[in-house]
């Protein structure tokens, strides 16, 4: 469904006519005001002795955030870039969570890289703490785990040719994938309304080998377009404002190549969101629970995350779906800390890999059912237009498909 005027889940908020469509107007009145107090904070928390202005400042900042999101169509009407919606209040999220933590600091933010003979300045300081999720360069950044870098760096052209030709290559395959995915059922996942990826017409083994088929098709999907996403980002920083390289290490870590689910959600799947769900619900629930508090609370903040962001698509999707499952990955991690406990061995090596998967296969595909339900896959890629190469996917998906329900 479109989180157009008339989409539902919004409609219970505020009055479909409020919907405004992205244009100048909309821009000056509601996206400008969040933007300047979102700069406003990334200089305050820079300087010391603003932590009270800071607090006082954050409640009107809350407001202007949801403001935005929820008045601002980014579809201008058209169902099929509801994406750009729920992209935009995924940084609207992020901006919210990441303004809160800052106001309650007590010790100022302070950068530790900068660009080669770039003069200090609080401005450009403030600018690049706003637009740096993962805090790279900054205090608070230590002791994150980045990737480490595998791109050439032997001069700034070079990495930046370098990150437009994966950008094109990571922007082709997301978009092959995300093809392939509708080819399975057009009927379903190609559609507004959606539908699940457990097909009732096949036998359960043949309808698991297919859901889990399609899980792992959109997981890598994801893992791209992070990555393209990511790619156009660092062309922008690099390129544009100058930024050193070391500015945007890698930004995912050969996921499939986990070793443990902790392996996999700490270190390998991107963490461009991690600490926004630590500040919502890891640190509040460890208070009472210490470290399993910190964990499920963790993920259950990214639970009601990718809920609100798949019932944006369609508000008919159970709100359990998201946060079970990623409940479940919660326990995974909970499990290795038995095991452990018990035996004095960390989860690894080839068999931590086989359970990884295991765990990941069975609880990631109710979360890609919840999207296929939402009708997240419904949206355009960049091969619509290039029909040739997206009829030579369908042939071949489709025909992969209807093999499959001979075998039924």
């Amino acid at each position: 469904m479109s989180i157009g005027v008339d989409h539902p889940f919004l409609s219970d908020i505020l009055p479909s006519s409020m919907r405004q469509p992205l244009d100048v107007r909309s821009a000056i009145i509601y996206l400008l005001p969040a933007c300047l107090s979102y700069i406003v904070v990334a200089v305050l928390v820079t300087l010391p002795g603003t932590r009270t202005l800071r607090i006082a400042l954050w409640p009107l900042i809350a407001i202007l955030v949801f403001r935005t999101a929820a008045y601002v169509d980014f579809s201008n009407g058209n169902p099929r870039s509801a994406y750009l919606n729920a992209n935009f209040a995924l940084t609207m999220f992020a901006v919210a969570v990441r303004t809160l933590e800052w106001s309650f600091l007590k010790e100022p933010l302070k950068r530790h890289l900068r660009p080669a003979n770039a003069t200090p300045s609080i401005f450009m300081d403030a600018l690049d703490l706003a637009t740096n999720l993962r805090g790279i360069g900054w205090s608070r950044s230590k002791s994150a785990h980045f990737p480490a870098e595998t791109r050439p760096a032997s001069s700034r052209t070079v990495f930046c040719l370098y990150v437009l030709l994966s950008a094109v290559v990571q922007g082709f395959i997301c978009s092959t994938l995300h093809i392939a995915v509708q080819a399975f059922s057009p009927e379903t996942l190609a559609v507004l309304s959606g539908g699940t990826i457990f097909d009732a017409n096949l036998p359960p083994f043949i309808r698991y080998v297919r859901s889990s088929i399609i899980t792992v098709t959109v997981a890598i999907g994801i893992c791209f377009i992070v990555q393209v996403n990511y790619s156009v980002g660092t062309l922008i920083g690099v390129a544009v404002f100058r930024q050193d390289p070391a500015q945007w290490p890698p930004v995912i870590q050969a996921p499939w190549l986990a070793t443990s689910v902790r392996d996999f959600w700490s270190r390998r799947w991107h963490q461009l969101f991690r600490r926004s769900f630590i500040v919502l619900g890891g640190w509040p629930l460890s208070i009472i629970f210490g470290n399993v508090g910190f964990i499920f609370g963790s993920f259950l903040a990214s639970g009601i995350f990718h809920n609100v962001i798949v019932r944006m698509h369609n508000d008919s999707v159970e709100m359990w779906c998201m946060l079970f499952s990623f409940g479940m990955m919660g326990v995974g991690i909970v499990l290795e800390d038995v095991f452990a406990s018990l035996t004095g061995r960390r989860v690894g090596g080839w068999k931590g890999w086989l359970w990884t998967m295991a765990w990941l296969l069975v609880w990631g595909s109710l979360i890609v059912d919840g999207f296929a339900r939402g009708g997240m896959f419904a949206s355009s890629s960049m091969l619509d237009s290039a029909s040739p190469a997206r009829a030579v996917v369908e042939r071949y998906v489709s025909a992969f498909d209807k093999w499959l329900h001979t075998l039924a």
